[in-house]
């Protein structure tokens, strides 16, 4: 599976459980750590957990698990680490205050159709 075909999967997952203002970053331009970032808000921890899982999920089917996944304990971030791609879950609230667009600010976005 390519990095791009990775990053519908991840995509489809959140947009399933109707995850809010998905973004995706092409970090891999500006940093070494992954290729991208895709970032999503949920409404709720429940959903931030719903979310994540669907994720989880959808790769699993392609036999594909990740390296680290952190922030099930809270359900306000959830990060979810497949090497090539990095799936970021959070509640409102946390999204805003941690911002990782504005952090990521030199990397372009990118447009899922694009892909």
């Amino acid at each position: 599976m390519t990095v791009e075909q990775m990053v519908k999967v991840a995509y489809d997952a959140i947009d399933d459980k109707l995850g809010q203002d998905i973004s995706i970053i092409n970090i891999g331009q500006v940093s070494s750590l992954c290729d991208y970032f895709i970032i999503a808000t949920a409404s709720s921890s429940r959903q931030v957990k719903a979310i994540a899982d669907s994720v989880q999920d959808a790769f699993t089917a392609e036999g594909i698990e990740p390296r680290a996944k952190e922030g099930y304990d809270t359900q306000t971030w959830i990060l979810l680490d497949y090497g090539d791609i990095i799936v970021h879950v959070f509640d409102e609230e946390n999204r805003e205050f941690y911002n990782l667009e504005k952090l990521w600010k030199d990397a372009p976005y990118v447009d899922i159709d694009t892909l």
